[in-house]
Protein backbone atom coordinates (compact mmCIF):
# COMPACT_ATOMS: atom_id res chain seq x y z
CA UNK A 1 0.00 0.00 0.00
CA UNK A 2 1.25 3.78 -0.28
CA UNK A 3 1.30 6.06 1.75
CA UNK A 4 -0.53 9.75 0.86
CA UNK A 5 2.75 11.39 -0.43
CA UNK A 6 3.62 8.03 -2.52
CA UNK A 7 0.27 8.00 -4.05
CA UNK A 8 0.56 12.01 -4.56
CA UNK A 9 4.13 11.80 -6.40
CA UNK A 10 2.52 9.22 -8.83
CA UNK A 11 -0.42 10.73 -9.55
CA UNK A 12 1.55 14.05 -10.50
CA UNK A 13 3.88 12.37 -12.29
CA UNK A 14 1.56 10.48 -14.13
CA UNK A 15 -0.10 13.64 -15.00
CA UNK A 16 2.83 15.41 -16.39
CA UNK A 17 3.95 12.47 -18.48
CA UNK A 18 0.27 11.87 -19.97
CA UNK A 19 0.85 16.47 -20.63
CA UNK A 20 3.91 16.33 -21.77
CA UNK A 21 5.58 13.07 -23.31
CA UNK A 22 8.74 13.49 -21.21
CA UNK A 23 10.46 11.39 -18.57
CA UNK A 24 10.04 13.04 -15.61
CA UNK A 25 12.58 14.17 -12.79
CA UNK A 26 12.34 14.74 -9.62
CA UNK A 27 12.69 18.61 -9.83
CA UNK A 28 9.68 18.64 -12.12
CA UNK A 29 7.77 16.20 -9.72
CA UNK A 30 8.13 18.81 -6.69
CA UNK A 31 7.34 21.60 -8.79
CA UNK A 32 4.16 19.68 -10.19
CA UNK A 33 3.35 17.95 -7.02
CA UNK A 34 3.24 21.20 -4.92
CA UNK A 35 4.69 19.23 -2.07
CA UNK A 36 8.13 20.88 0.01
CA UNK A 37 10.09 18.14 -0.10
CA UNK A 38 13.46 17.86 -0.87
CA UNK A 39 15.38 16.58 -3.99
CA UNK A 40 16.69 13.45 -2.24
CA UNK A 41 13.45 12.71 -0.60
CA UNK A 42 11.63 12.89 -3.82
CA UNK A 43 14.03 10.49 -4.90
CA UNK A 44 13.77 8.00 -2.60
CA UNK A 45 9.89 8.01 -2.70
CA UNK A 46 10.73 7.59 -7.04
CA UNK A 47 12.85 4.39 -6.19
CA UNK A 48 10.31 3.35 -3.86
CA UNK A 49 7.92 3.33 -6.87
CA UNK A 50 10.32 1.97 -8.88
CA UNK A 51 10.80 -1.35 -6.76
CA UNK A 52 6.93 -1.49 -6.93
CA UNK A 53 7.10 -1.63 -10.54
CA UNK A 54 5.15 1.32 -10.86
CA UNK A 55 7.39 3.77 -13.01
CA UNK A 56 10.22 2.82 -14.99
CA UNK A 57 13.50 4.61 -16.22
CA UNK A 58 14.16 4.61 -19.66
CA UNK A 59 18.04 3.92 -20.30
CA UNK A 60 18.18 7.59 -22.05
CA UNK A 61 16.83 9.85 -19.31
CA UNK A 62 17.17 10.29 -15.42
CA UNK A 63 13.73 10.46 -15.64
CA UNK A 64 10.92 8.30 -14.81
CA UNK A 65 7.84 6.94 -17.04
CA UNK A 66 4.95 5.25 -15.43
CA UNK A 67 4.54 1.49 -16.39
CA UNK A 68 1.58 -0.16 -17.11
CA UNK A 69 1.07 -1.28 -13.30
CA UNK A 70 1.19 2.30 -12.08
CA UNK A 71 -1.24 3.70 -14.98
CA UNK A 72 -3.61 0.62 -13.97
CA UNK A 73 -2.96 2.61 -10.19
CA UNK A 74 -3.85 5.98 -11.46
CA UNK A 75 -6.60 4.86 -13.67
CA UNK A 76 -8.42 2.81 -10.52
CA UNK A 77 -7.89 4.78 -7.69
CA UNK A 78 -6.51 8.31 -8.59
CA UNK A 79 -8.25 9.36 -11.59
CA UNK A 80 -10.05 13.19 -11.13
CA UNK A 81 -12.29 13.33 -14.61
CA UNK A 82 -12.53 17.00 -15.34
CA UNK A 83 -15.93 17.50 -16.43
CA UNK A 84 -15.90 19.15 -19.55
CA UNK A 85 -18.48 20.06 -22.17
CA UNK A 86 -18.14 17.95 -25.04
CA UNK A 87 -19.94 19.12 -28.19
CA UNK A 88 -20.30 15.90 -29.81
CA UNK A 89 -23.44 16.45 -32.49
CA UNK A 90 -25.95 13.77 -32.49
CA UNK A 91 -26.28 10.74 -34.70
CA UNK A 92 -29.06 10.52 -36.35
CA UNK A 93 -31.96 7.74 -36.60
CA UNK A 94 -30.82 5.88 -39.72
CA UNK A 95 -29.61 2.22 -41.35
CA UNK A 96 -27.61 0.61 -38.57
CA UNK A 97 -24.71 0.46 -40.71
CA UNK A 98 -24.39 4.41 -41.33
CA UNK A 99 -25.02 4.90 -37.42
CA UNK A 100 -22.44 2.45 -36.69
CA UNK A 101 -19.77 3.82 -39.15
CA UNK A 102 -20.61 7.80 -38.16
CA UNK A 103 -20.18 6.38 -34.23
CA UNK A 104 -16.97 5.40 -35.01
CA UNK A 105 -15.93 8.60 -36.95
CA UNK A 106 -17.39 10.56 -34.44
CA UNK A 107 -15.23 8.69 -31.56
CA UNK A 108 -11.92 9.29 -33.85
CA UNK A 109 -12.61 13.14 -34.59
CA UNK A 110 -13.40 13.61 -30.91
CA UNK A 111 -10.49 12.07 -29.32
CA UNK A 112 -7.94 12.12 -32.37
CA UNK A 113 -7.41 8.73 -31.70
CA UNK A 114 -8.61 5.65 -33.60
CA UNK A 115 -12.61 4.99 -33.13
CA UNK A 116 -13.83 1.58 -33.39
CA UNK A 117 -17.48 0.00 -33.05
CA UNK A 118 -18.61 -3.33 -33.27
CA UNK A 119 -21.90 -3.39 -34.40
CA UNK A 120 -24.73 -4.88 -33.68
CA UNK A 121 -24.53 -8.57 -34.46
CA UNK A 122 -27.34 -9.66 -37.24
CA UNK A 123 -30.22 -11.04 -36.75
CA UNK A 124 -30.91 -14.18 -38.57
CA UNK A 125 -34.64 -13.49 -38.68
CA UNK A 126 -35.98 -11.68 -41.95
CA UNK A 127 -38.79 -9.17 -41.79
CA UNK A 128 -38.93 -9.10 -45.86
CA UNK A 129 -37.28 -10.48 -48.81
CA UNK A 130 -37.54 -9.00 -52.68
CA UNK A 131 -36.32 -10.66 -55.98
CA UNK A 132 -34.47 -7.95 -59.08
CA UNK A 133 -33.89 -9.24 -62.05
CA UNK A 134 -30.59 -8.21 -63.56
CA UNK A 135 -29.50 -9.57 -66.19
CA UNK A 136 -30.51 -13.31 -67.48
CA UNK A 137 -30.19 -16.41 -64.81
CA UNK A 138 -28.48 -13.55 -62.53
CA UNK A 139 -30.62 -11.45 -59.92
CA UNK A 140 -30.68 -9.32 -56.53
CA UNK A 141 -31.72 -10.94 -53.68
CA UNK A 142 -32.67 -7.88 -50.89
CA UNK A 143 -33.23 -9.14 -47.19
CA UNK A 144 -34.43 -6.73 -44.70
CA UNK A 145 -33.89 -7.54 -40.83
CA UNK A 146 -36.53 -7.04 -38.13
CA UNK A 147 -33.94 -3.54 -36.92
CA UNK A 148 -34.01 -2.41 -40.81
CA UNK A 149 -30.58 -3.81 -41.71
CA UNK A 150 -30.78 -4.41 -45.52
CA UNK A 151 -28.54 -7.21 -47.09
CA UNK A 152 -27.83 -7.53 -50.69
CA UNK A 153 -26.39 -10.52 -52.62
CA UNK A 154 -26.18 -11.07 -56.29
CA UNK A 155 -27.84 -14.58 -57.27
CA UNK A 156 -26.79 -16.64 -60.08
CA UNK A 157 -29.32 -19.47 -61.23
CA UNK A 158 -29.04 -22.08 -63.99
CA UNK A 159 -32.56 -21.24 -65.43
CA UNK A 160 -33.94 -18.10 -66.01
CA UNK A 161 -36.48 -17.11 -64.42
CA UNK A 162 -39.39 -14.22 -65.46
CA UNK A 163 -40.72 -11.31 -62.91
CA UNK A 164 -43.68 -12.63 -62.41
CA UNK A 165 -42.08 -15.80 -60.95
CA UNK A 166 -39.70 -13.49 -58.71
CA UNK A 167 -42.87 -11.88 -57.28
CA UNK A 168 -44.49 -15.48 -56.31
CA UNK A 169 -41.33 -16.60 -54.53
CA UNK A 170 -40.85 -13.40 -52.82
CA UNK A 171 -44.65 -13.22 -51.93
CA UNK A 172 -44.48 -16.50 -50.67
CA UNK A 173 -41.84 -16.17 -48.48
CA UNK A 174 -43.02 -13.06 -46.73
CA UNK A 175 -46.87 -14.65 -46.43
CA UNK A 176 -45.02 -18.04 -44.66
CA UNK A 177 -41.70 -17.16 -43.28
CA UNK A 178 -41.37 -13.59 -42.34
CA UNK A 179 -40.23 -13.06 -38.54
CA UNK A 180 -39.06 -16.67 -38.80
CA UNK A 181 -35.22 -17.44 -38.10
CA UNK A 182 -33.71 -18.38 -41.27
CA UNK A 183 -32.71 -21.85 -40.27
CA UNK A 184 -36.15 -22.64 -39.45
CA UNK A 185 -37.03 -21.13 -43.54
CA UNK A 186 -34.56 -23.42 -44.53
CA UNK A 187 -36.07 -26.44 -43.03
CA UNK A 188 -39.51 -25.47 -43.56
CA UNK A 189 -38.67 -24.54 -47.72
CA UNK A 190 -37.65 -28.37 -47.70
CA UNK A 191 -41.14 -30.03 -46.30
CA UNK A 192 -42.54 -27.54 -48.67
CA UNK A 193 -40.99 -28.69 -51.77
CA UNK A 194 -43.77 -31.19 -52.75
CA UNK A 195 -45.84 -28.44 -53.02
CA UNK A 196 -44.35 -25.82 -54.76
CA UNK A 197 -43.49 -25.88 -58.62
CA UNK A 198 -39.80 -27.15 -59.59
CA UNK A 199 -38.40 -23.97 -60.74
CA UNK A 200 -39.61 -21.83 -58.16
CA UNK A 201 -38.55 -24.32 -55.59
CA UNK A 202 -34.92 -24.25 -56.32
CA UNK A 203 -35.22 -20.60 -56.25
CA UNK A 204 -36.26 -19.70 -52.97
CA UNK A 205 -33.88 -22.90 -52.06
CA UNK A 206 -31.33 -20.79 -53.60
CA UNK A 207 -32.55 -17.51 -51.88
CA UNK A 208 -32.37 -18.87 -48.36
CA UNK A 209 -29.15 -20.05 -48.89
CA UNK A 210 -27.65 -16.38 -49.47
CA UNK A 211 -30.05 -15.06 -46.89
CA UNK A 212 -28.51 -17.31 -44.64
CA UNK A 213 -25.09 -16.20 -45.56
CA UNK A 214 -25.54 -12.50 -45.58
CA UNK A 215 -27.76 -12.45 -42.12
CA UNK A 216 -25.27 -14.28 -40.13
CA UNK A 217 -22.27 -13.13 -41.52
CA UNK A 218 -19.84 -11.81 -38.86
CA UNK A 219 -16.70 -10.29 -40.94
CA UNK A 220 -16.37 -7.17 -40.93
CA UNK A 221 -18.32 -6.28 -37.83
CA UNK A 222 -15.89 -4.04 -36.53
CA UNK A 223 -15.89 -0.37 -38.05
CA UNK A 224 -12.62 1.26 -37.64
CA UNK A 225 -12.00 5.09 -38.28
CA UNK A 226 -8.87 7.48 -38.07
CA UNK A 227 -6.26 5.29 -37.99
CA UNK A 228 -4.06 8.09 -39.79
CA UNK A 229 -4.48 9.70 -36.52
CA UNK A 230 -1.71 7.63 -34.76
CA UNK A 231 0.89 8.87 -37.39
CA UNK A 232 0.80 12.42 -35.77
CA UNK A 233 1.13 10.69 -32.35
CA UNK A 234 5.01 10.70 -30.75
CA UNK A 235 4.83 7.60 -29.47
CA UNK A 236 3.94 5.96 -32.97
CA UNK A 237 5.94 8.13 -35.13
CA UNK A 238 9.13 7.85 -33.71
CA UNK A 239 9.26 4.18 -33.88
CA UNK A 240 8.28 2.76 -37.34
CA UNK A 241 7.58 -0.83 -35.69
CA UNK A 242 5.13 0.02 -33.11
CA UNK A 243 3.31 1.88 -35.67
CA UNK A 244 3.68 -0.79 -38.28
CA UNK A 245 2.07 -3.75 -35.25
CA UNK A 246 -0.63 -1.30 -34.30
CA UNK A 247 -1.86 -1.04 -38.11
CA UNK A 248 -1.78 -4.58 -38.33
CA UNK A 249 -4.09 -5.34 -35.20
CA UNK A 250 -6.87 -3.03 -36.92
CA UNK A 251 -6.29 -4.77 -40.52
CA UNK A 252 -7.00 -8.43 -38.54
CA UNK A 253 -9.71 -7.61 -36.36
CA UNK A 254 -10.23 -10.48 -34.91
CA UNK A 255 -7.95 -9.63 -32.13
CA UNK A 256 -10.43 -5.89 -32.08
CA UNK A 257 -13.77 -8.16 -32.05
CA UNK A 258 -12.25 -10.56 -28.83
CA UNK A 259 -11.14 -7.61 -26.98
CA UNK A 260 -14.93 -5.89 -27.75
CA UNK A 261 -16.61 -9.26 -26.65
CA UNK A 262 -14.90 -8.94 -23.51
CA UNK A 263 -16.21 -5.22 -22.86
CA UNK A 264 -19.63 -5.64 -23.76
CA UNK A 265 -19.72 -8.21 -20.86
CA UNK A 266 -19.08 -5.34 -18.11
CA UNK A 267 -21.05 -2.30 -16.85
CA UNK A 268 -20.22 0.83 -18.26
CA UNK A 269 -16.96 2.25 -19.08
CA UNK A 270 -13.82 0.29 -18.46
CA UNK A 271 -9.89 0.38 -19.59
CA UNK A 272 -7.77 -1.82 -21.25
CA UNK A 273 -3.81 -0.63 -20.85
CA UNK A 274 -1.24 -2.28 -23.26
CA UNK A 275 1.35 -4.66 -21.33
CA UNK A 276 -0.50 -5.64 -18.28
CA UNK A 277 -3.03 -8.56 -20.11
CA UNK A 278 -3.06 -10.10 -23.48
CA UNK A 279 -6.11 -8.58 -24.10
CA UNK A 280 -4.22 -5.70 -25.40
CA UNK A 281 -1.67 -7.23 -27.69
CA UNK A 282 0.82 -3.52 -27.60
CA UNK A 283 2.13 -2.25 -24.52
CA UNK A 284 2.02 1.14 -26.31
CA UNK A 285 -2.02 1.03 -26.93
CA UNK A 286 -4.81 1.40 -24.53
CA UNK A 287 -8.43 0.85 -24.96
CA UNK A 288 -11.21 2.69 -23.64
CA UNK A 289 -14.44 1.14 -24.42
CA UNK A 290 -17.88 0.70 -23.14
CA UNK A 291 -20.59 -1.30 -24.33
CA UNK A 292 -24.11 0.23 -25.78
CA UNK A 293 -27.60 -0.90 -25.33
CA UNK A 294 -31.05 -1.03 -27.46
CA UNK A 295 -34.07 -0.85 -25.65
CA UNK A 296 -32.06 -2.05 -22.31
CA UNK A 297 -29.95 -5.01 -24.16
CA UNK A 298 -26.58 -4.55 -24.59
CA UNK A 299 -25.74 -5.18 -28.24
CA UNK A 300 -22.82 -3.98 -29.55
CA UNK A 301 -19.39 -2.31 -27.89
CA UNK A 302 -17.69 0.86 -28.64
CA UNK A 303 -14.07 2.27 -27.88
CA UNK A 304 -10.66 4.74 -28.56
CA UNK A 305 -8.07 3.21 -29.29
CA UNK A 306 -4.82 5.37 -28.60
CA UNK A 307 -1.58 5.29 -27.27
CA UNK A 308 -0.77 4.78 -23.59
CA UNK A 309 -0.15 8.29 -22.65
CA UNK A 310 -4.06 9.46 -23.55
CA UNK A 311 -5.88 11.43 -21.13
CA UNK A 312 -7.78 8.88 -19.88
CA UNK A 313 -10.50 11.33 -17.98
CA UNK A 314 -11.44 12.69 -21.44
CA UNK A 315 -11.42 9.32 -23.21
CA UNK A 316 -13.73 7.99 -20.69
CA UNK A 317 -16.32 10.61 -21.28
CA UNK A 318 -15.72 10.44 -25.19
CA UNK A 319 -17.22 7.39 -25.08
CA UNK A 320 -19.36 7.20 -22.31
CA UNK A 321 -21.36 10.10 -24.39
CA UNK A 322 -21.08 8.47 -28.01
CA UNK A 323 -22.00 5.70 -26.37
CA UNK A 324 -25.22 6.53 -25.49
CA UNK A 325 -25.89 8.71 -28.56
CA UNK A 326 -25.41 5.05 -30.35
CA UNK A 327 -27.77 3.32 -28.59
CA UNK A 328 -30.29 6.39 -28.63
CA UNK A 329 -29.90 6.43 -32.57
CA UNK A 330 -30.30 2.77 -32.92
CA UNK A 331 -33.47 2.51 -30.55
CA UNK A 332 -35.03 5.83 -32.28
CA UNK A 333 -34.35 3.94 -35.44
CA UNK A 334 -36.62 0.59 -35.06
Amino acid sequence: MLDDRAKLLLKSLVERYIADGQPVGSRTLSKASGLELSPATIRNVMSDLEDLGLIASPHTSAGRIPTARGYRLFVDTMLTAQREELHAPSLQPDQPQKVIANAAHLLSNLSQFVGVVMAPKRSSVFRHIEFLRLSERRFLVIIVSPEGDVQNRVLFTEVDYSQSQLIEASNYLNANFAGMAIEQVRARVQQDLVKLQGEIAALMQAAVQVSSEALTQEEGNVVISGERNLLSVSDFSHDMSHLRRAFELFEQKSQLMRLLDVSSQAEGVRIYIGGESQIVPMEELSVVSAPYEVDGQVVGTLGVIGPTRMPYDRMIQIVDITARLVGNALSQGK
